[in-house]
């Protein structure tokens, strides 16, 4: 019953003047056998989310994904997850965290601290929000005209298919046809699909 791939996916979050903002995650699996998928994770992400439970605290896996994070420099955003049970204790985790020199701005530090409920839906609405700030203030941008640059998250055969590769495209725009080449791997893309199965002809 445990996640055991990277997967990723595209939500769109509407701001409060109407215009609607995508934003891609990548989500890999917390368990502890999966350290390098979180690795790799951290390298591709501009920014991490780490989702930590209001009711256990912070875990040998959420430690070592701090890490990765200071490493990479990637900016960090907390979502203490749980908040809808009797047993959440978010200033635990606020102090757990500290100690980690990842001091929420509530108590005078640079990071932002989030209650979620996965269960209930409670403050998703507020970490989406959070995260577009961050990416203005990081001003992520990318250049839709440029030559595609992606990244492969897992690749595998197909029978029928053939090789298959997941990949988020970080700059420019892969279209099907476009030839690719991964380290000493070339080919040409036959056909393309998004996050949900539907196919496509261009991927920004």
């Amino acid at each position: 019953g445990i996640t055991q791939r990277i997967s990723a996916y595209e939500v769109e979050y509407k701001l409060a003047d109407k215009t609607v903002r995508p934003i891609t995650f990548l989500d890999t699996p917390g368990h502890a056998a999966f350290q390098s998928m979180r690795e790799r994770g951290v390298e591709i992400a501009d920014i991490a989310v780490l989702i930590v439970s209001a009711e256990d605290g912070v875990k040998a896996q959420t430690e070592e994904v701090i890490s990765h994070a200071k490493a990479s420099g990637c900016p960090i955003i907390v979502a203490m997850n749980k908040m809808d049970k009797e047993t959440a204790n978010p200033d635990m985790v606020k102090a757990q965290m500290a100690e980690k020199n990842l001091t929420p701005i509530d108590w005078g530090g640079d990071i932002e601290f989030i209650g979620v409920s996965a269960r209930t839906g409670d403050g998703v609405e507020d970490l989406l929000e959070n995260i577009l700030i961050q990416s203005e203030l990081l001003d992520l941008k990318a250049d839709p005209t440029a030559k595609a640059k992606a990244t492969v998250i897992e690749s595998s055969l197909e029978k029928g298919r053939g090789p298959v590769a997941n990949i988020i495209v970080q700059n420019g725009t892969l279209r099907v046809g476009d030839s690719i080449l991964v380290g000493s791997t070339y080919g040409r893309i036959r056909a393309m699909f998004d996050d949900t199965g539907k196919k496509i002809k261009s991927a920004g």
